[in-house]
């Protein structure tokens, strides 16, 4: 196979595809049935045509029928007037005329048949286009029916979809949230506990030095008081005595 066959075979592949997603049923059975009305039409208008010409046939046919039996007439009374010229010359031509209505019957006979045939043809292409009818509305109706399911499957997936993907993001943020309240309740605690009281960098030098401060004075209140409770207690010097006083 060429390249040239194969790209014009993928072409018309691709078209039938696409030809195919974009048919429709229910437009593709009203073109058929406006194809069968249009078919029946036609008939309607070569029945007509034939049996017009049947009719014009059958009035010549009349008329030279008409013809022959004047003409036999005039035959008699030339006859009678002892006119035997005349008498001939009526009598060829009414054979002139016998022999043309003879030649009109095959044609008669056949518009005849012709006009028989299209109306058995017009009466099966009616009870066709009856039944089709019937049936179209039924097959159109079903498939708006399963397309009306369809669009409801549709629907419903994806409101499935969606309820799920919602509910994905739901639990997301539930976790999320107990992460956050973990992360809170854990830092409170270390808060409380002292663990992160220096975190942060938030006591400066000065401040660090005045904890040192209290702290060594801490320390020296605690050596003095553990001082005096191991050291005895200082005995008190007696009060000195006062001077007499002299007699005035």
């Amino acid at each position: 196979m060429g390249l040239f066959q194969r790209a014009h075979d993928i072409i018309e592949a691709k078209a039938n595809r696409a030809l195919d997603a974009a048919e429709r049923p229910d437009e593709m059975l009203d073109l058929s049935y406006q194809r069968m009305l249009e078919q029946i039409t036609q008939v309607r208008r070569s029945l007509v045509d034939i049996a017009a010409s049947r009719k014009q046939l059958e009035l010549q046919e009349q008329q030279l029928r008409h013809s022959i039996d004047h003409l036999q007439d005039q035959a008699k009374q030339a006859l009678g007037q002892g006119r035997e010229d005349l008498a001939r010359e009526a009598l060829a031509r009414k054979a002139a005329a016998q022999r043309q209505l003879d030649q009109m019957d095959p044609q008669h006979e056949q518009l005849v048949e012709e006009e028989d045939k299209l109306t058995q043809t017009l009466q099966s292409l009616q009870e066709r286009v009856n039944q089709f009818r019937s049936q179209k509305e039924v097959l159109k109706a079903q498939y708006s029916a399963s397309r009306a399911v369809t669009a409801v499957d549709e629907s419903v997936a994806g409101i499935s979809k969606s309820i799920n993907d919602s509910g994905a993001a739901l639990q997301r943020a539930q976790d999320k949230i107990a992460n956050m309240q973990a992360r809170s309740g854990a830092l409170d605690e270390l808060l409380e506990s002292g663990v992160l009281e220096d975190v942060g960098g938030g006591t400066d030098d000065i401040q660090k030095e005045l904890d040192d401060v209290a702290s060594k004075s801490q320390v020296d209140d605690e050596l003095a008081a553990l001082k005096a409770q191991i050291s005895p207690p200082a005995i008190a010097a007696p009060a000195p005595e006062s001077a007499p006083r002299g007699d005035s």
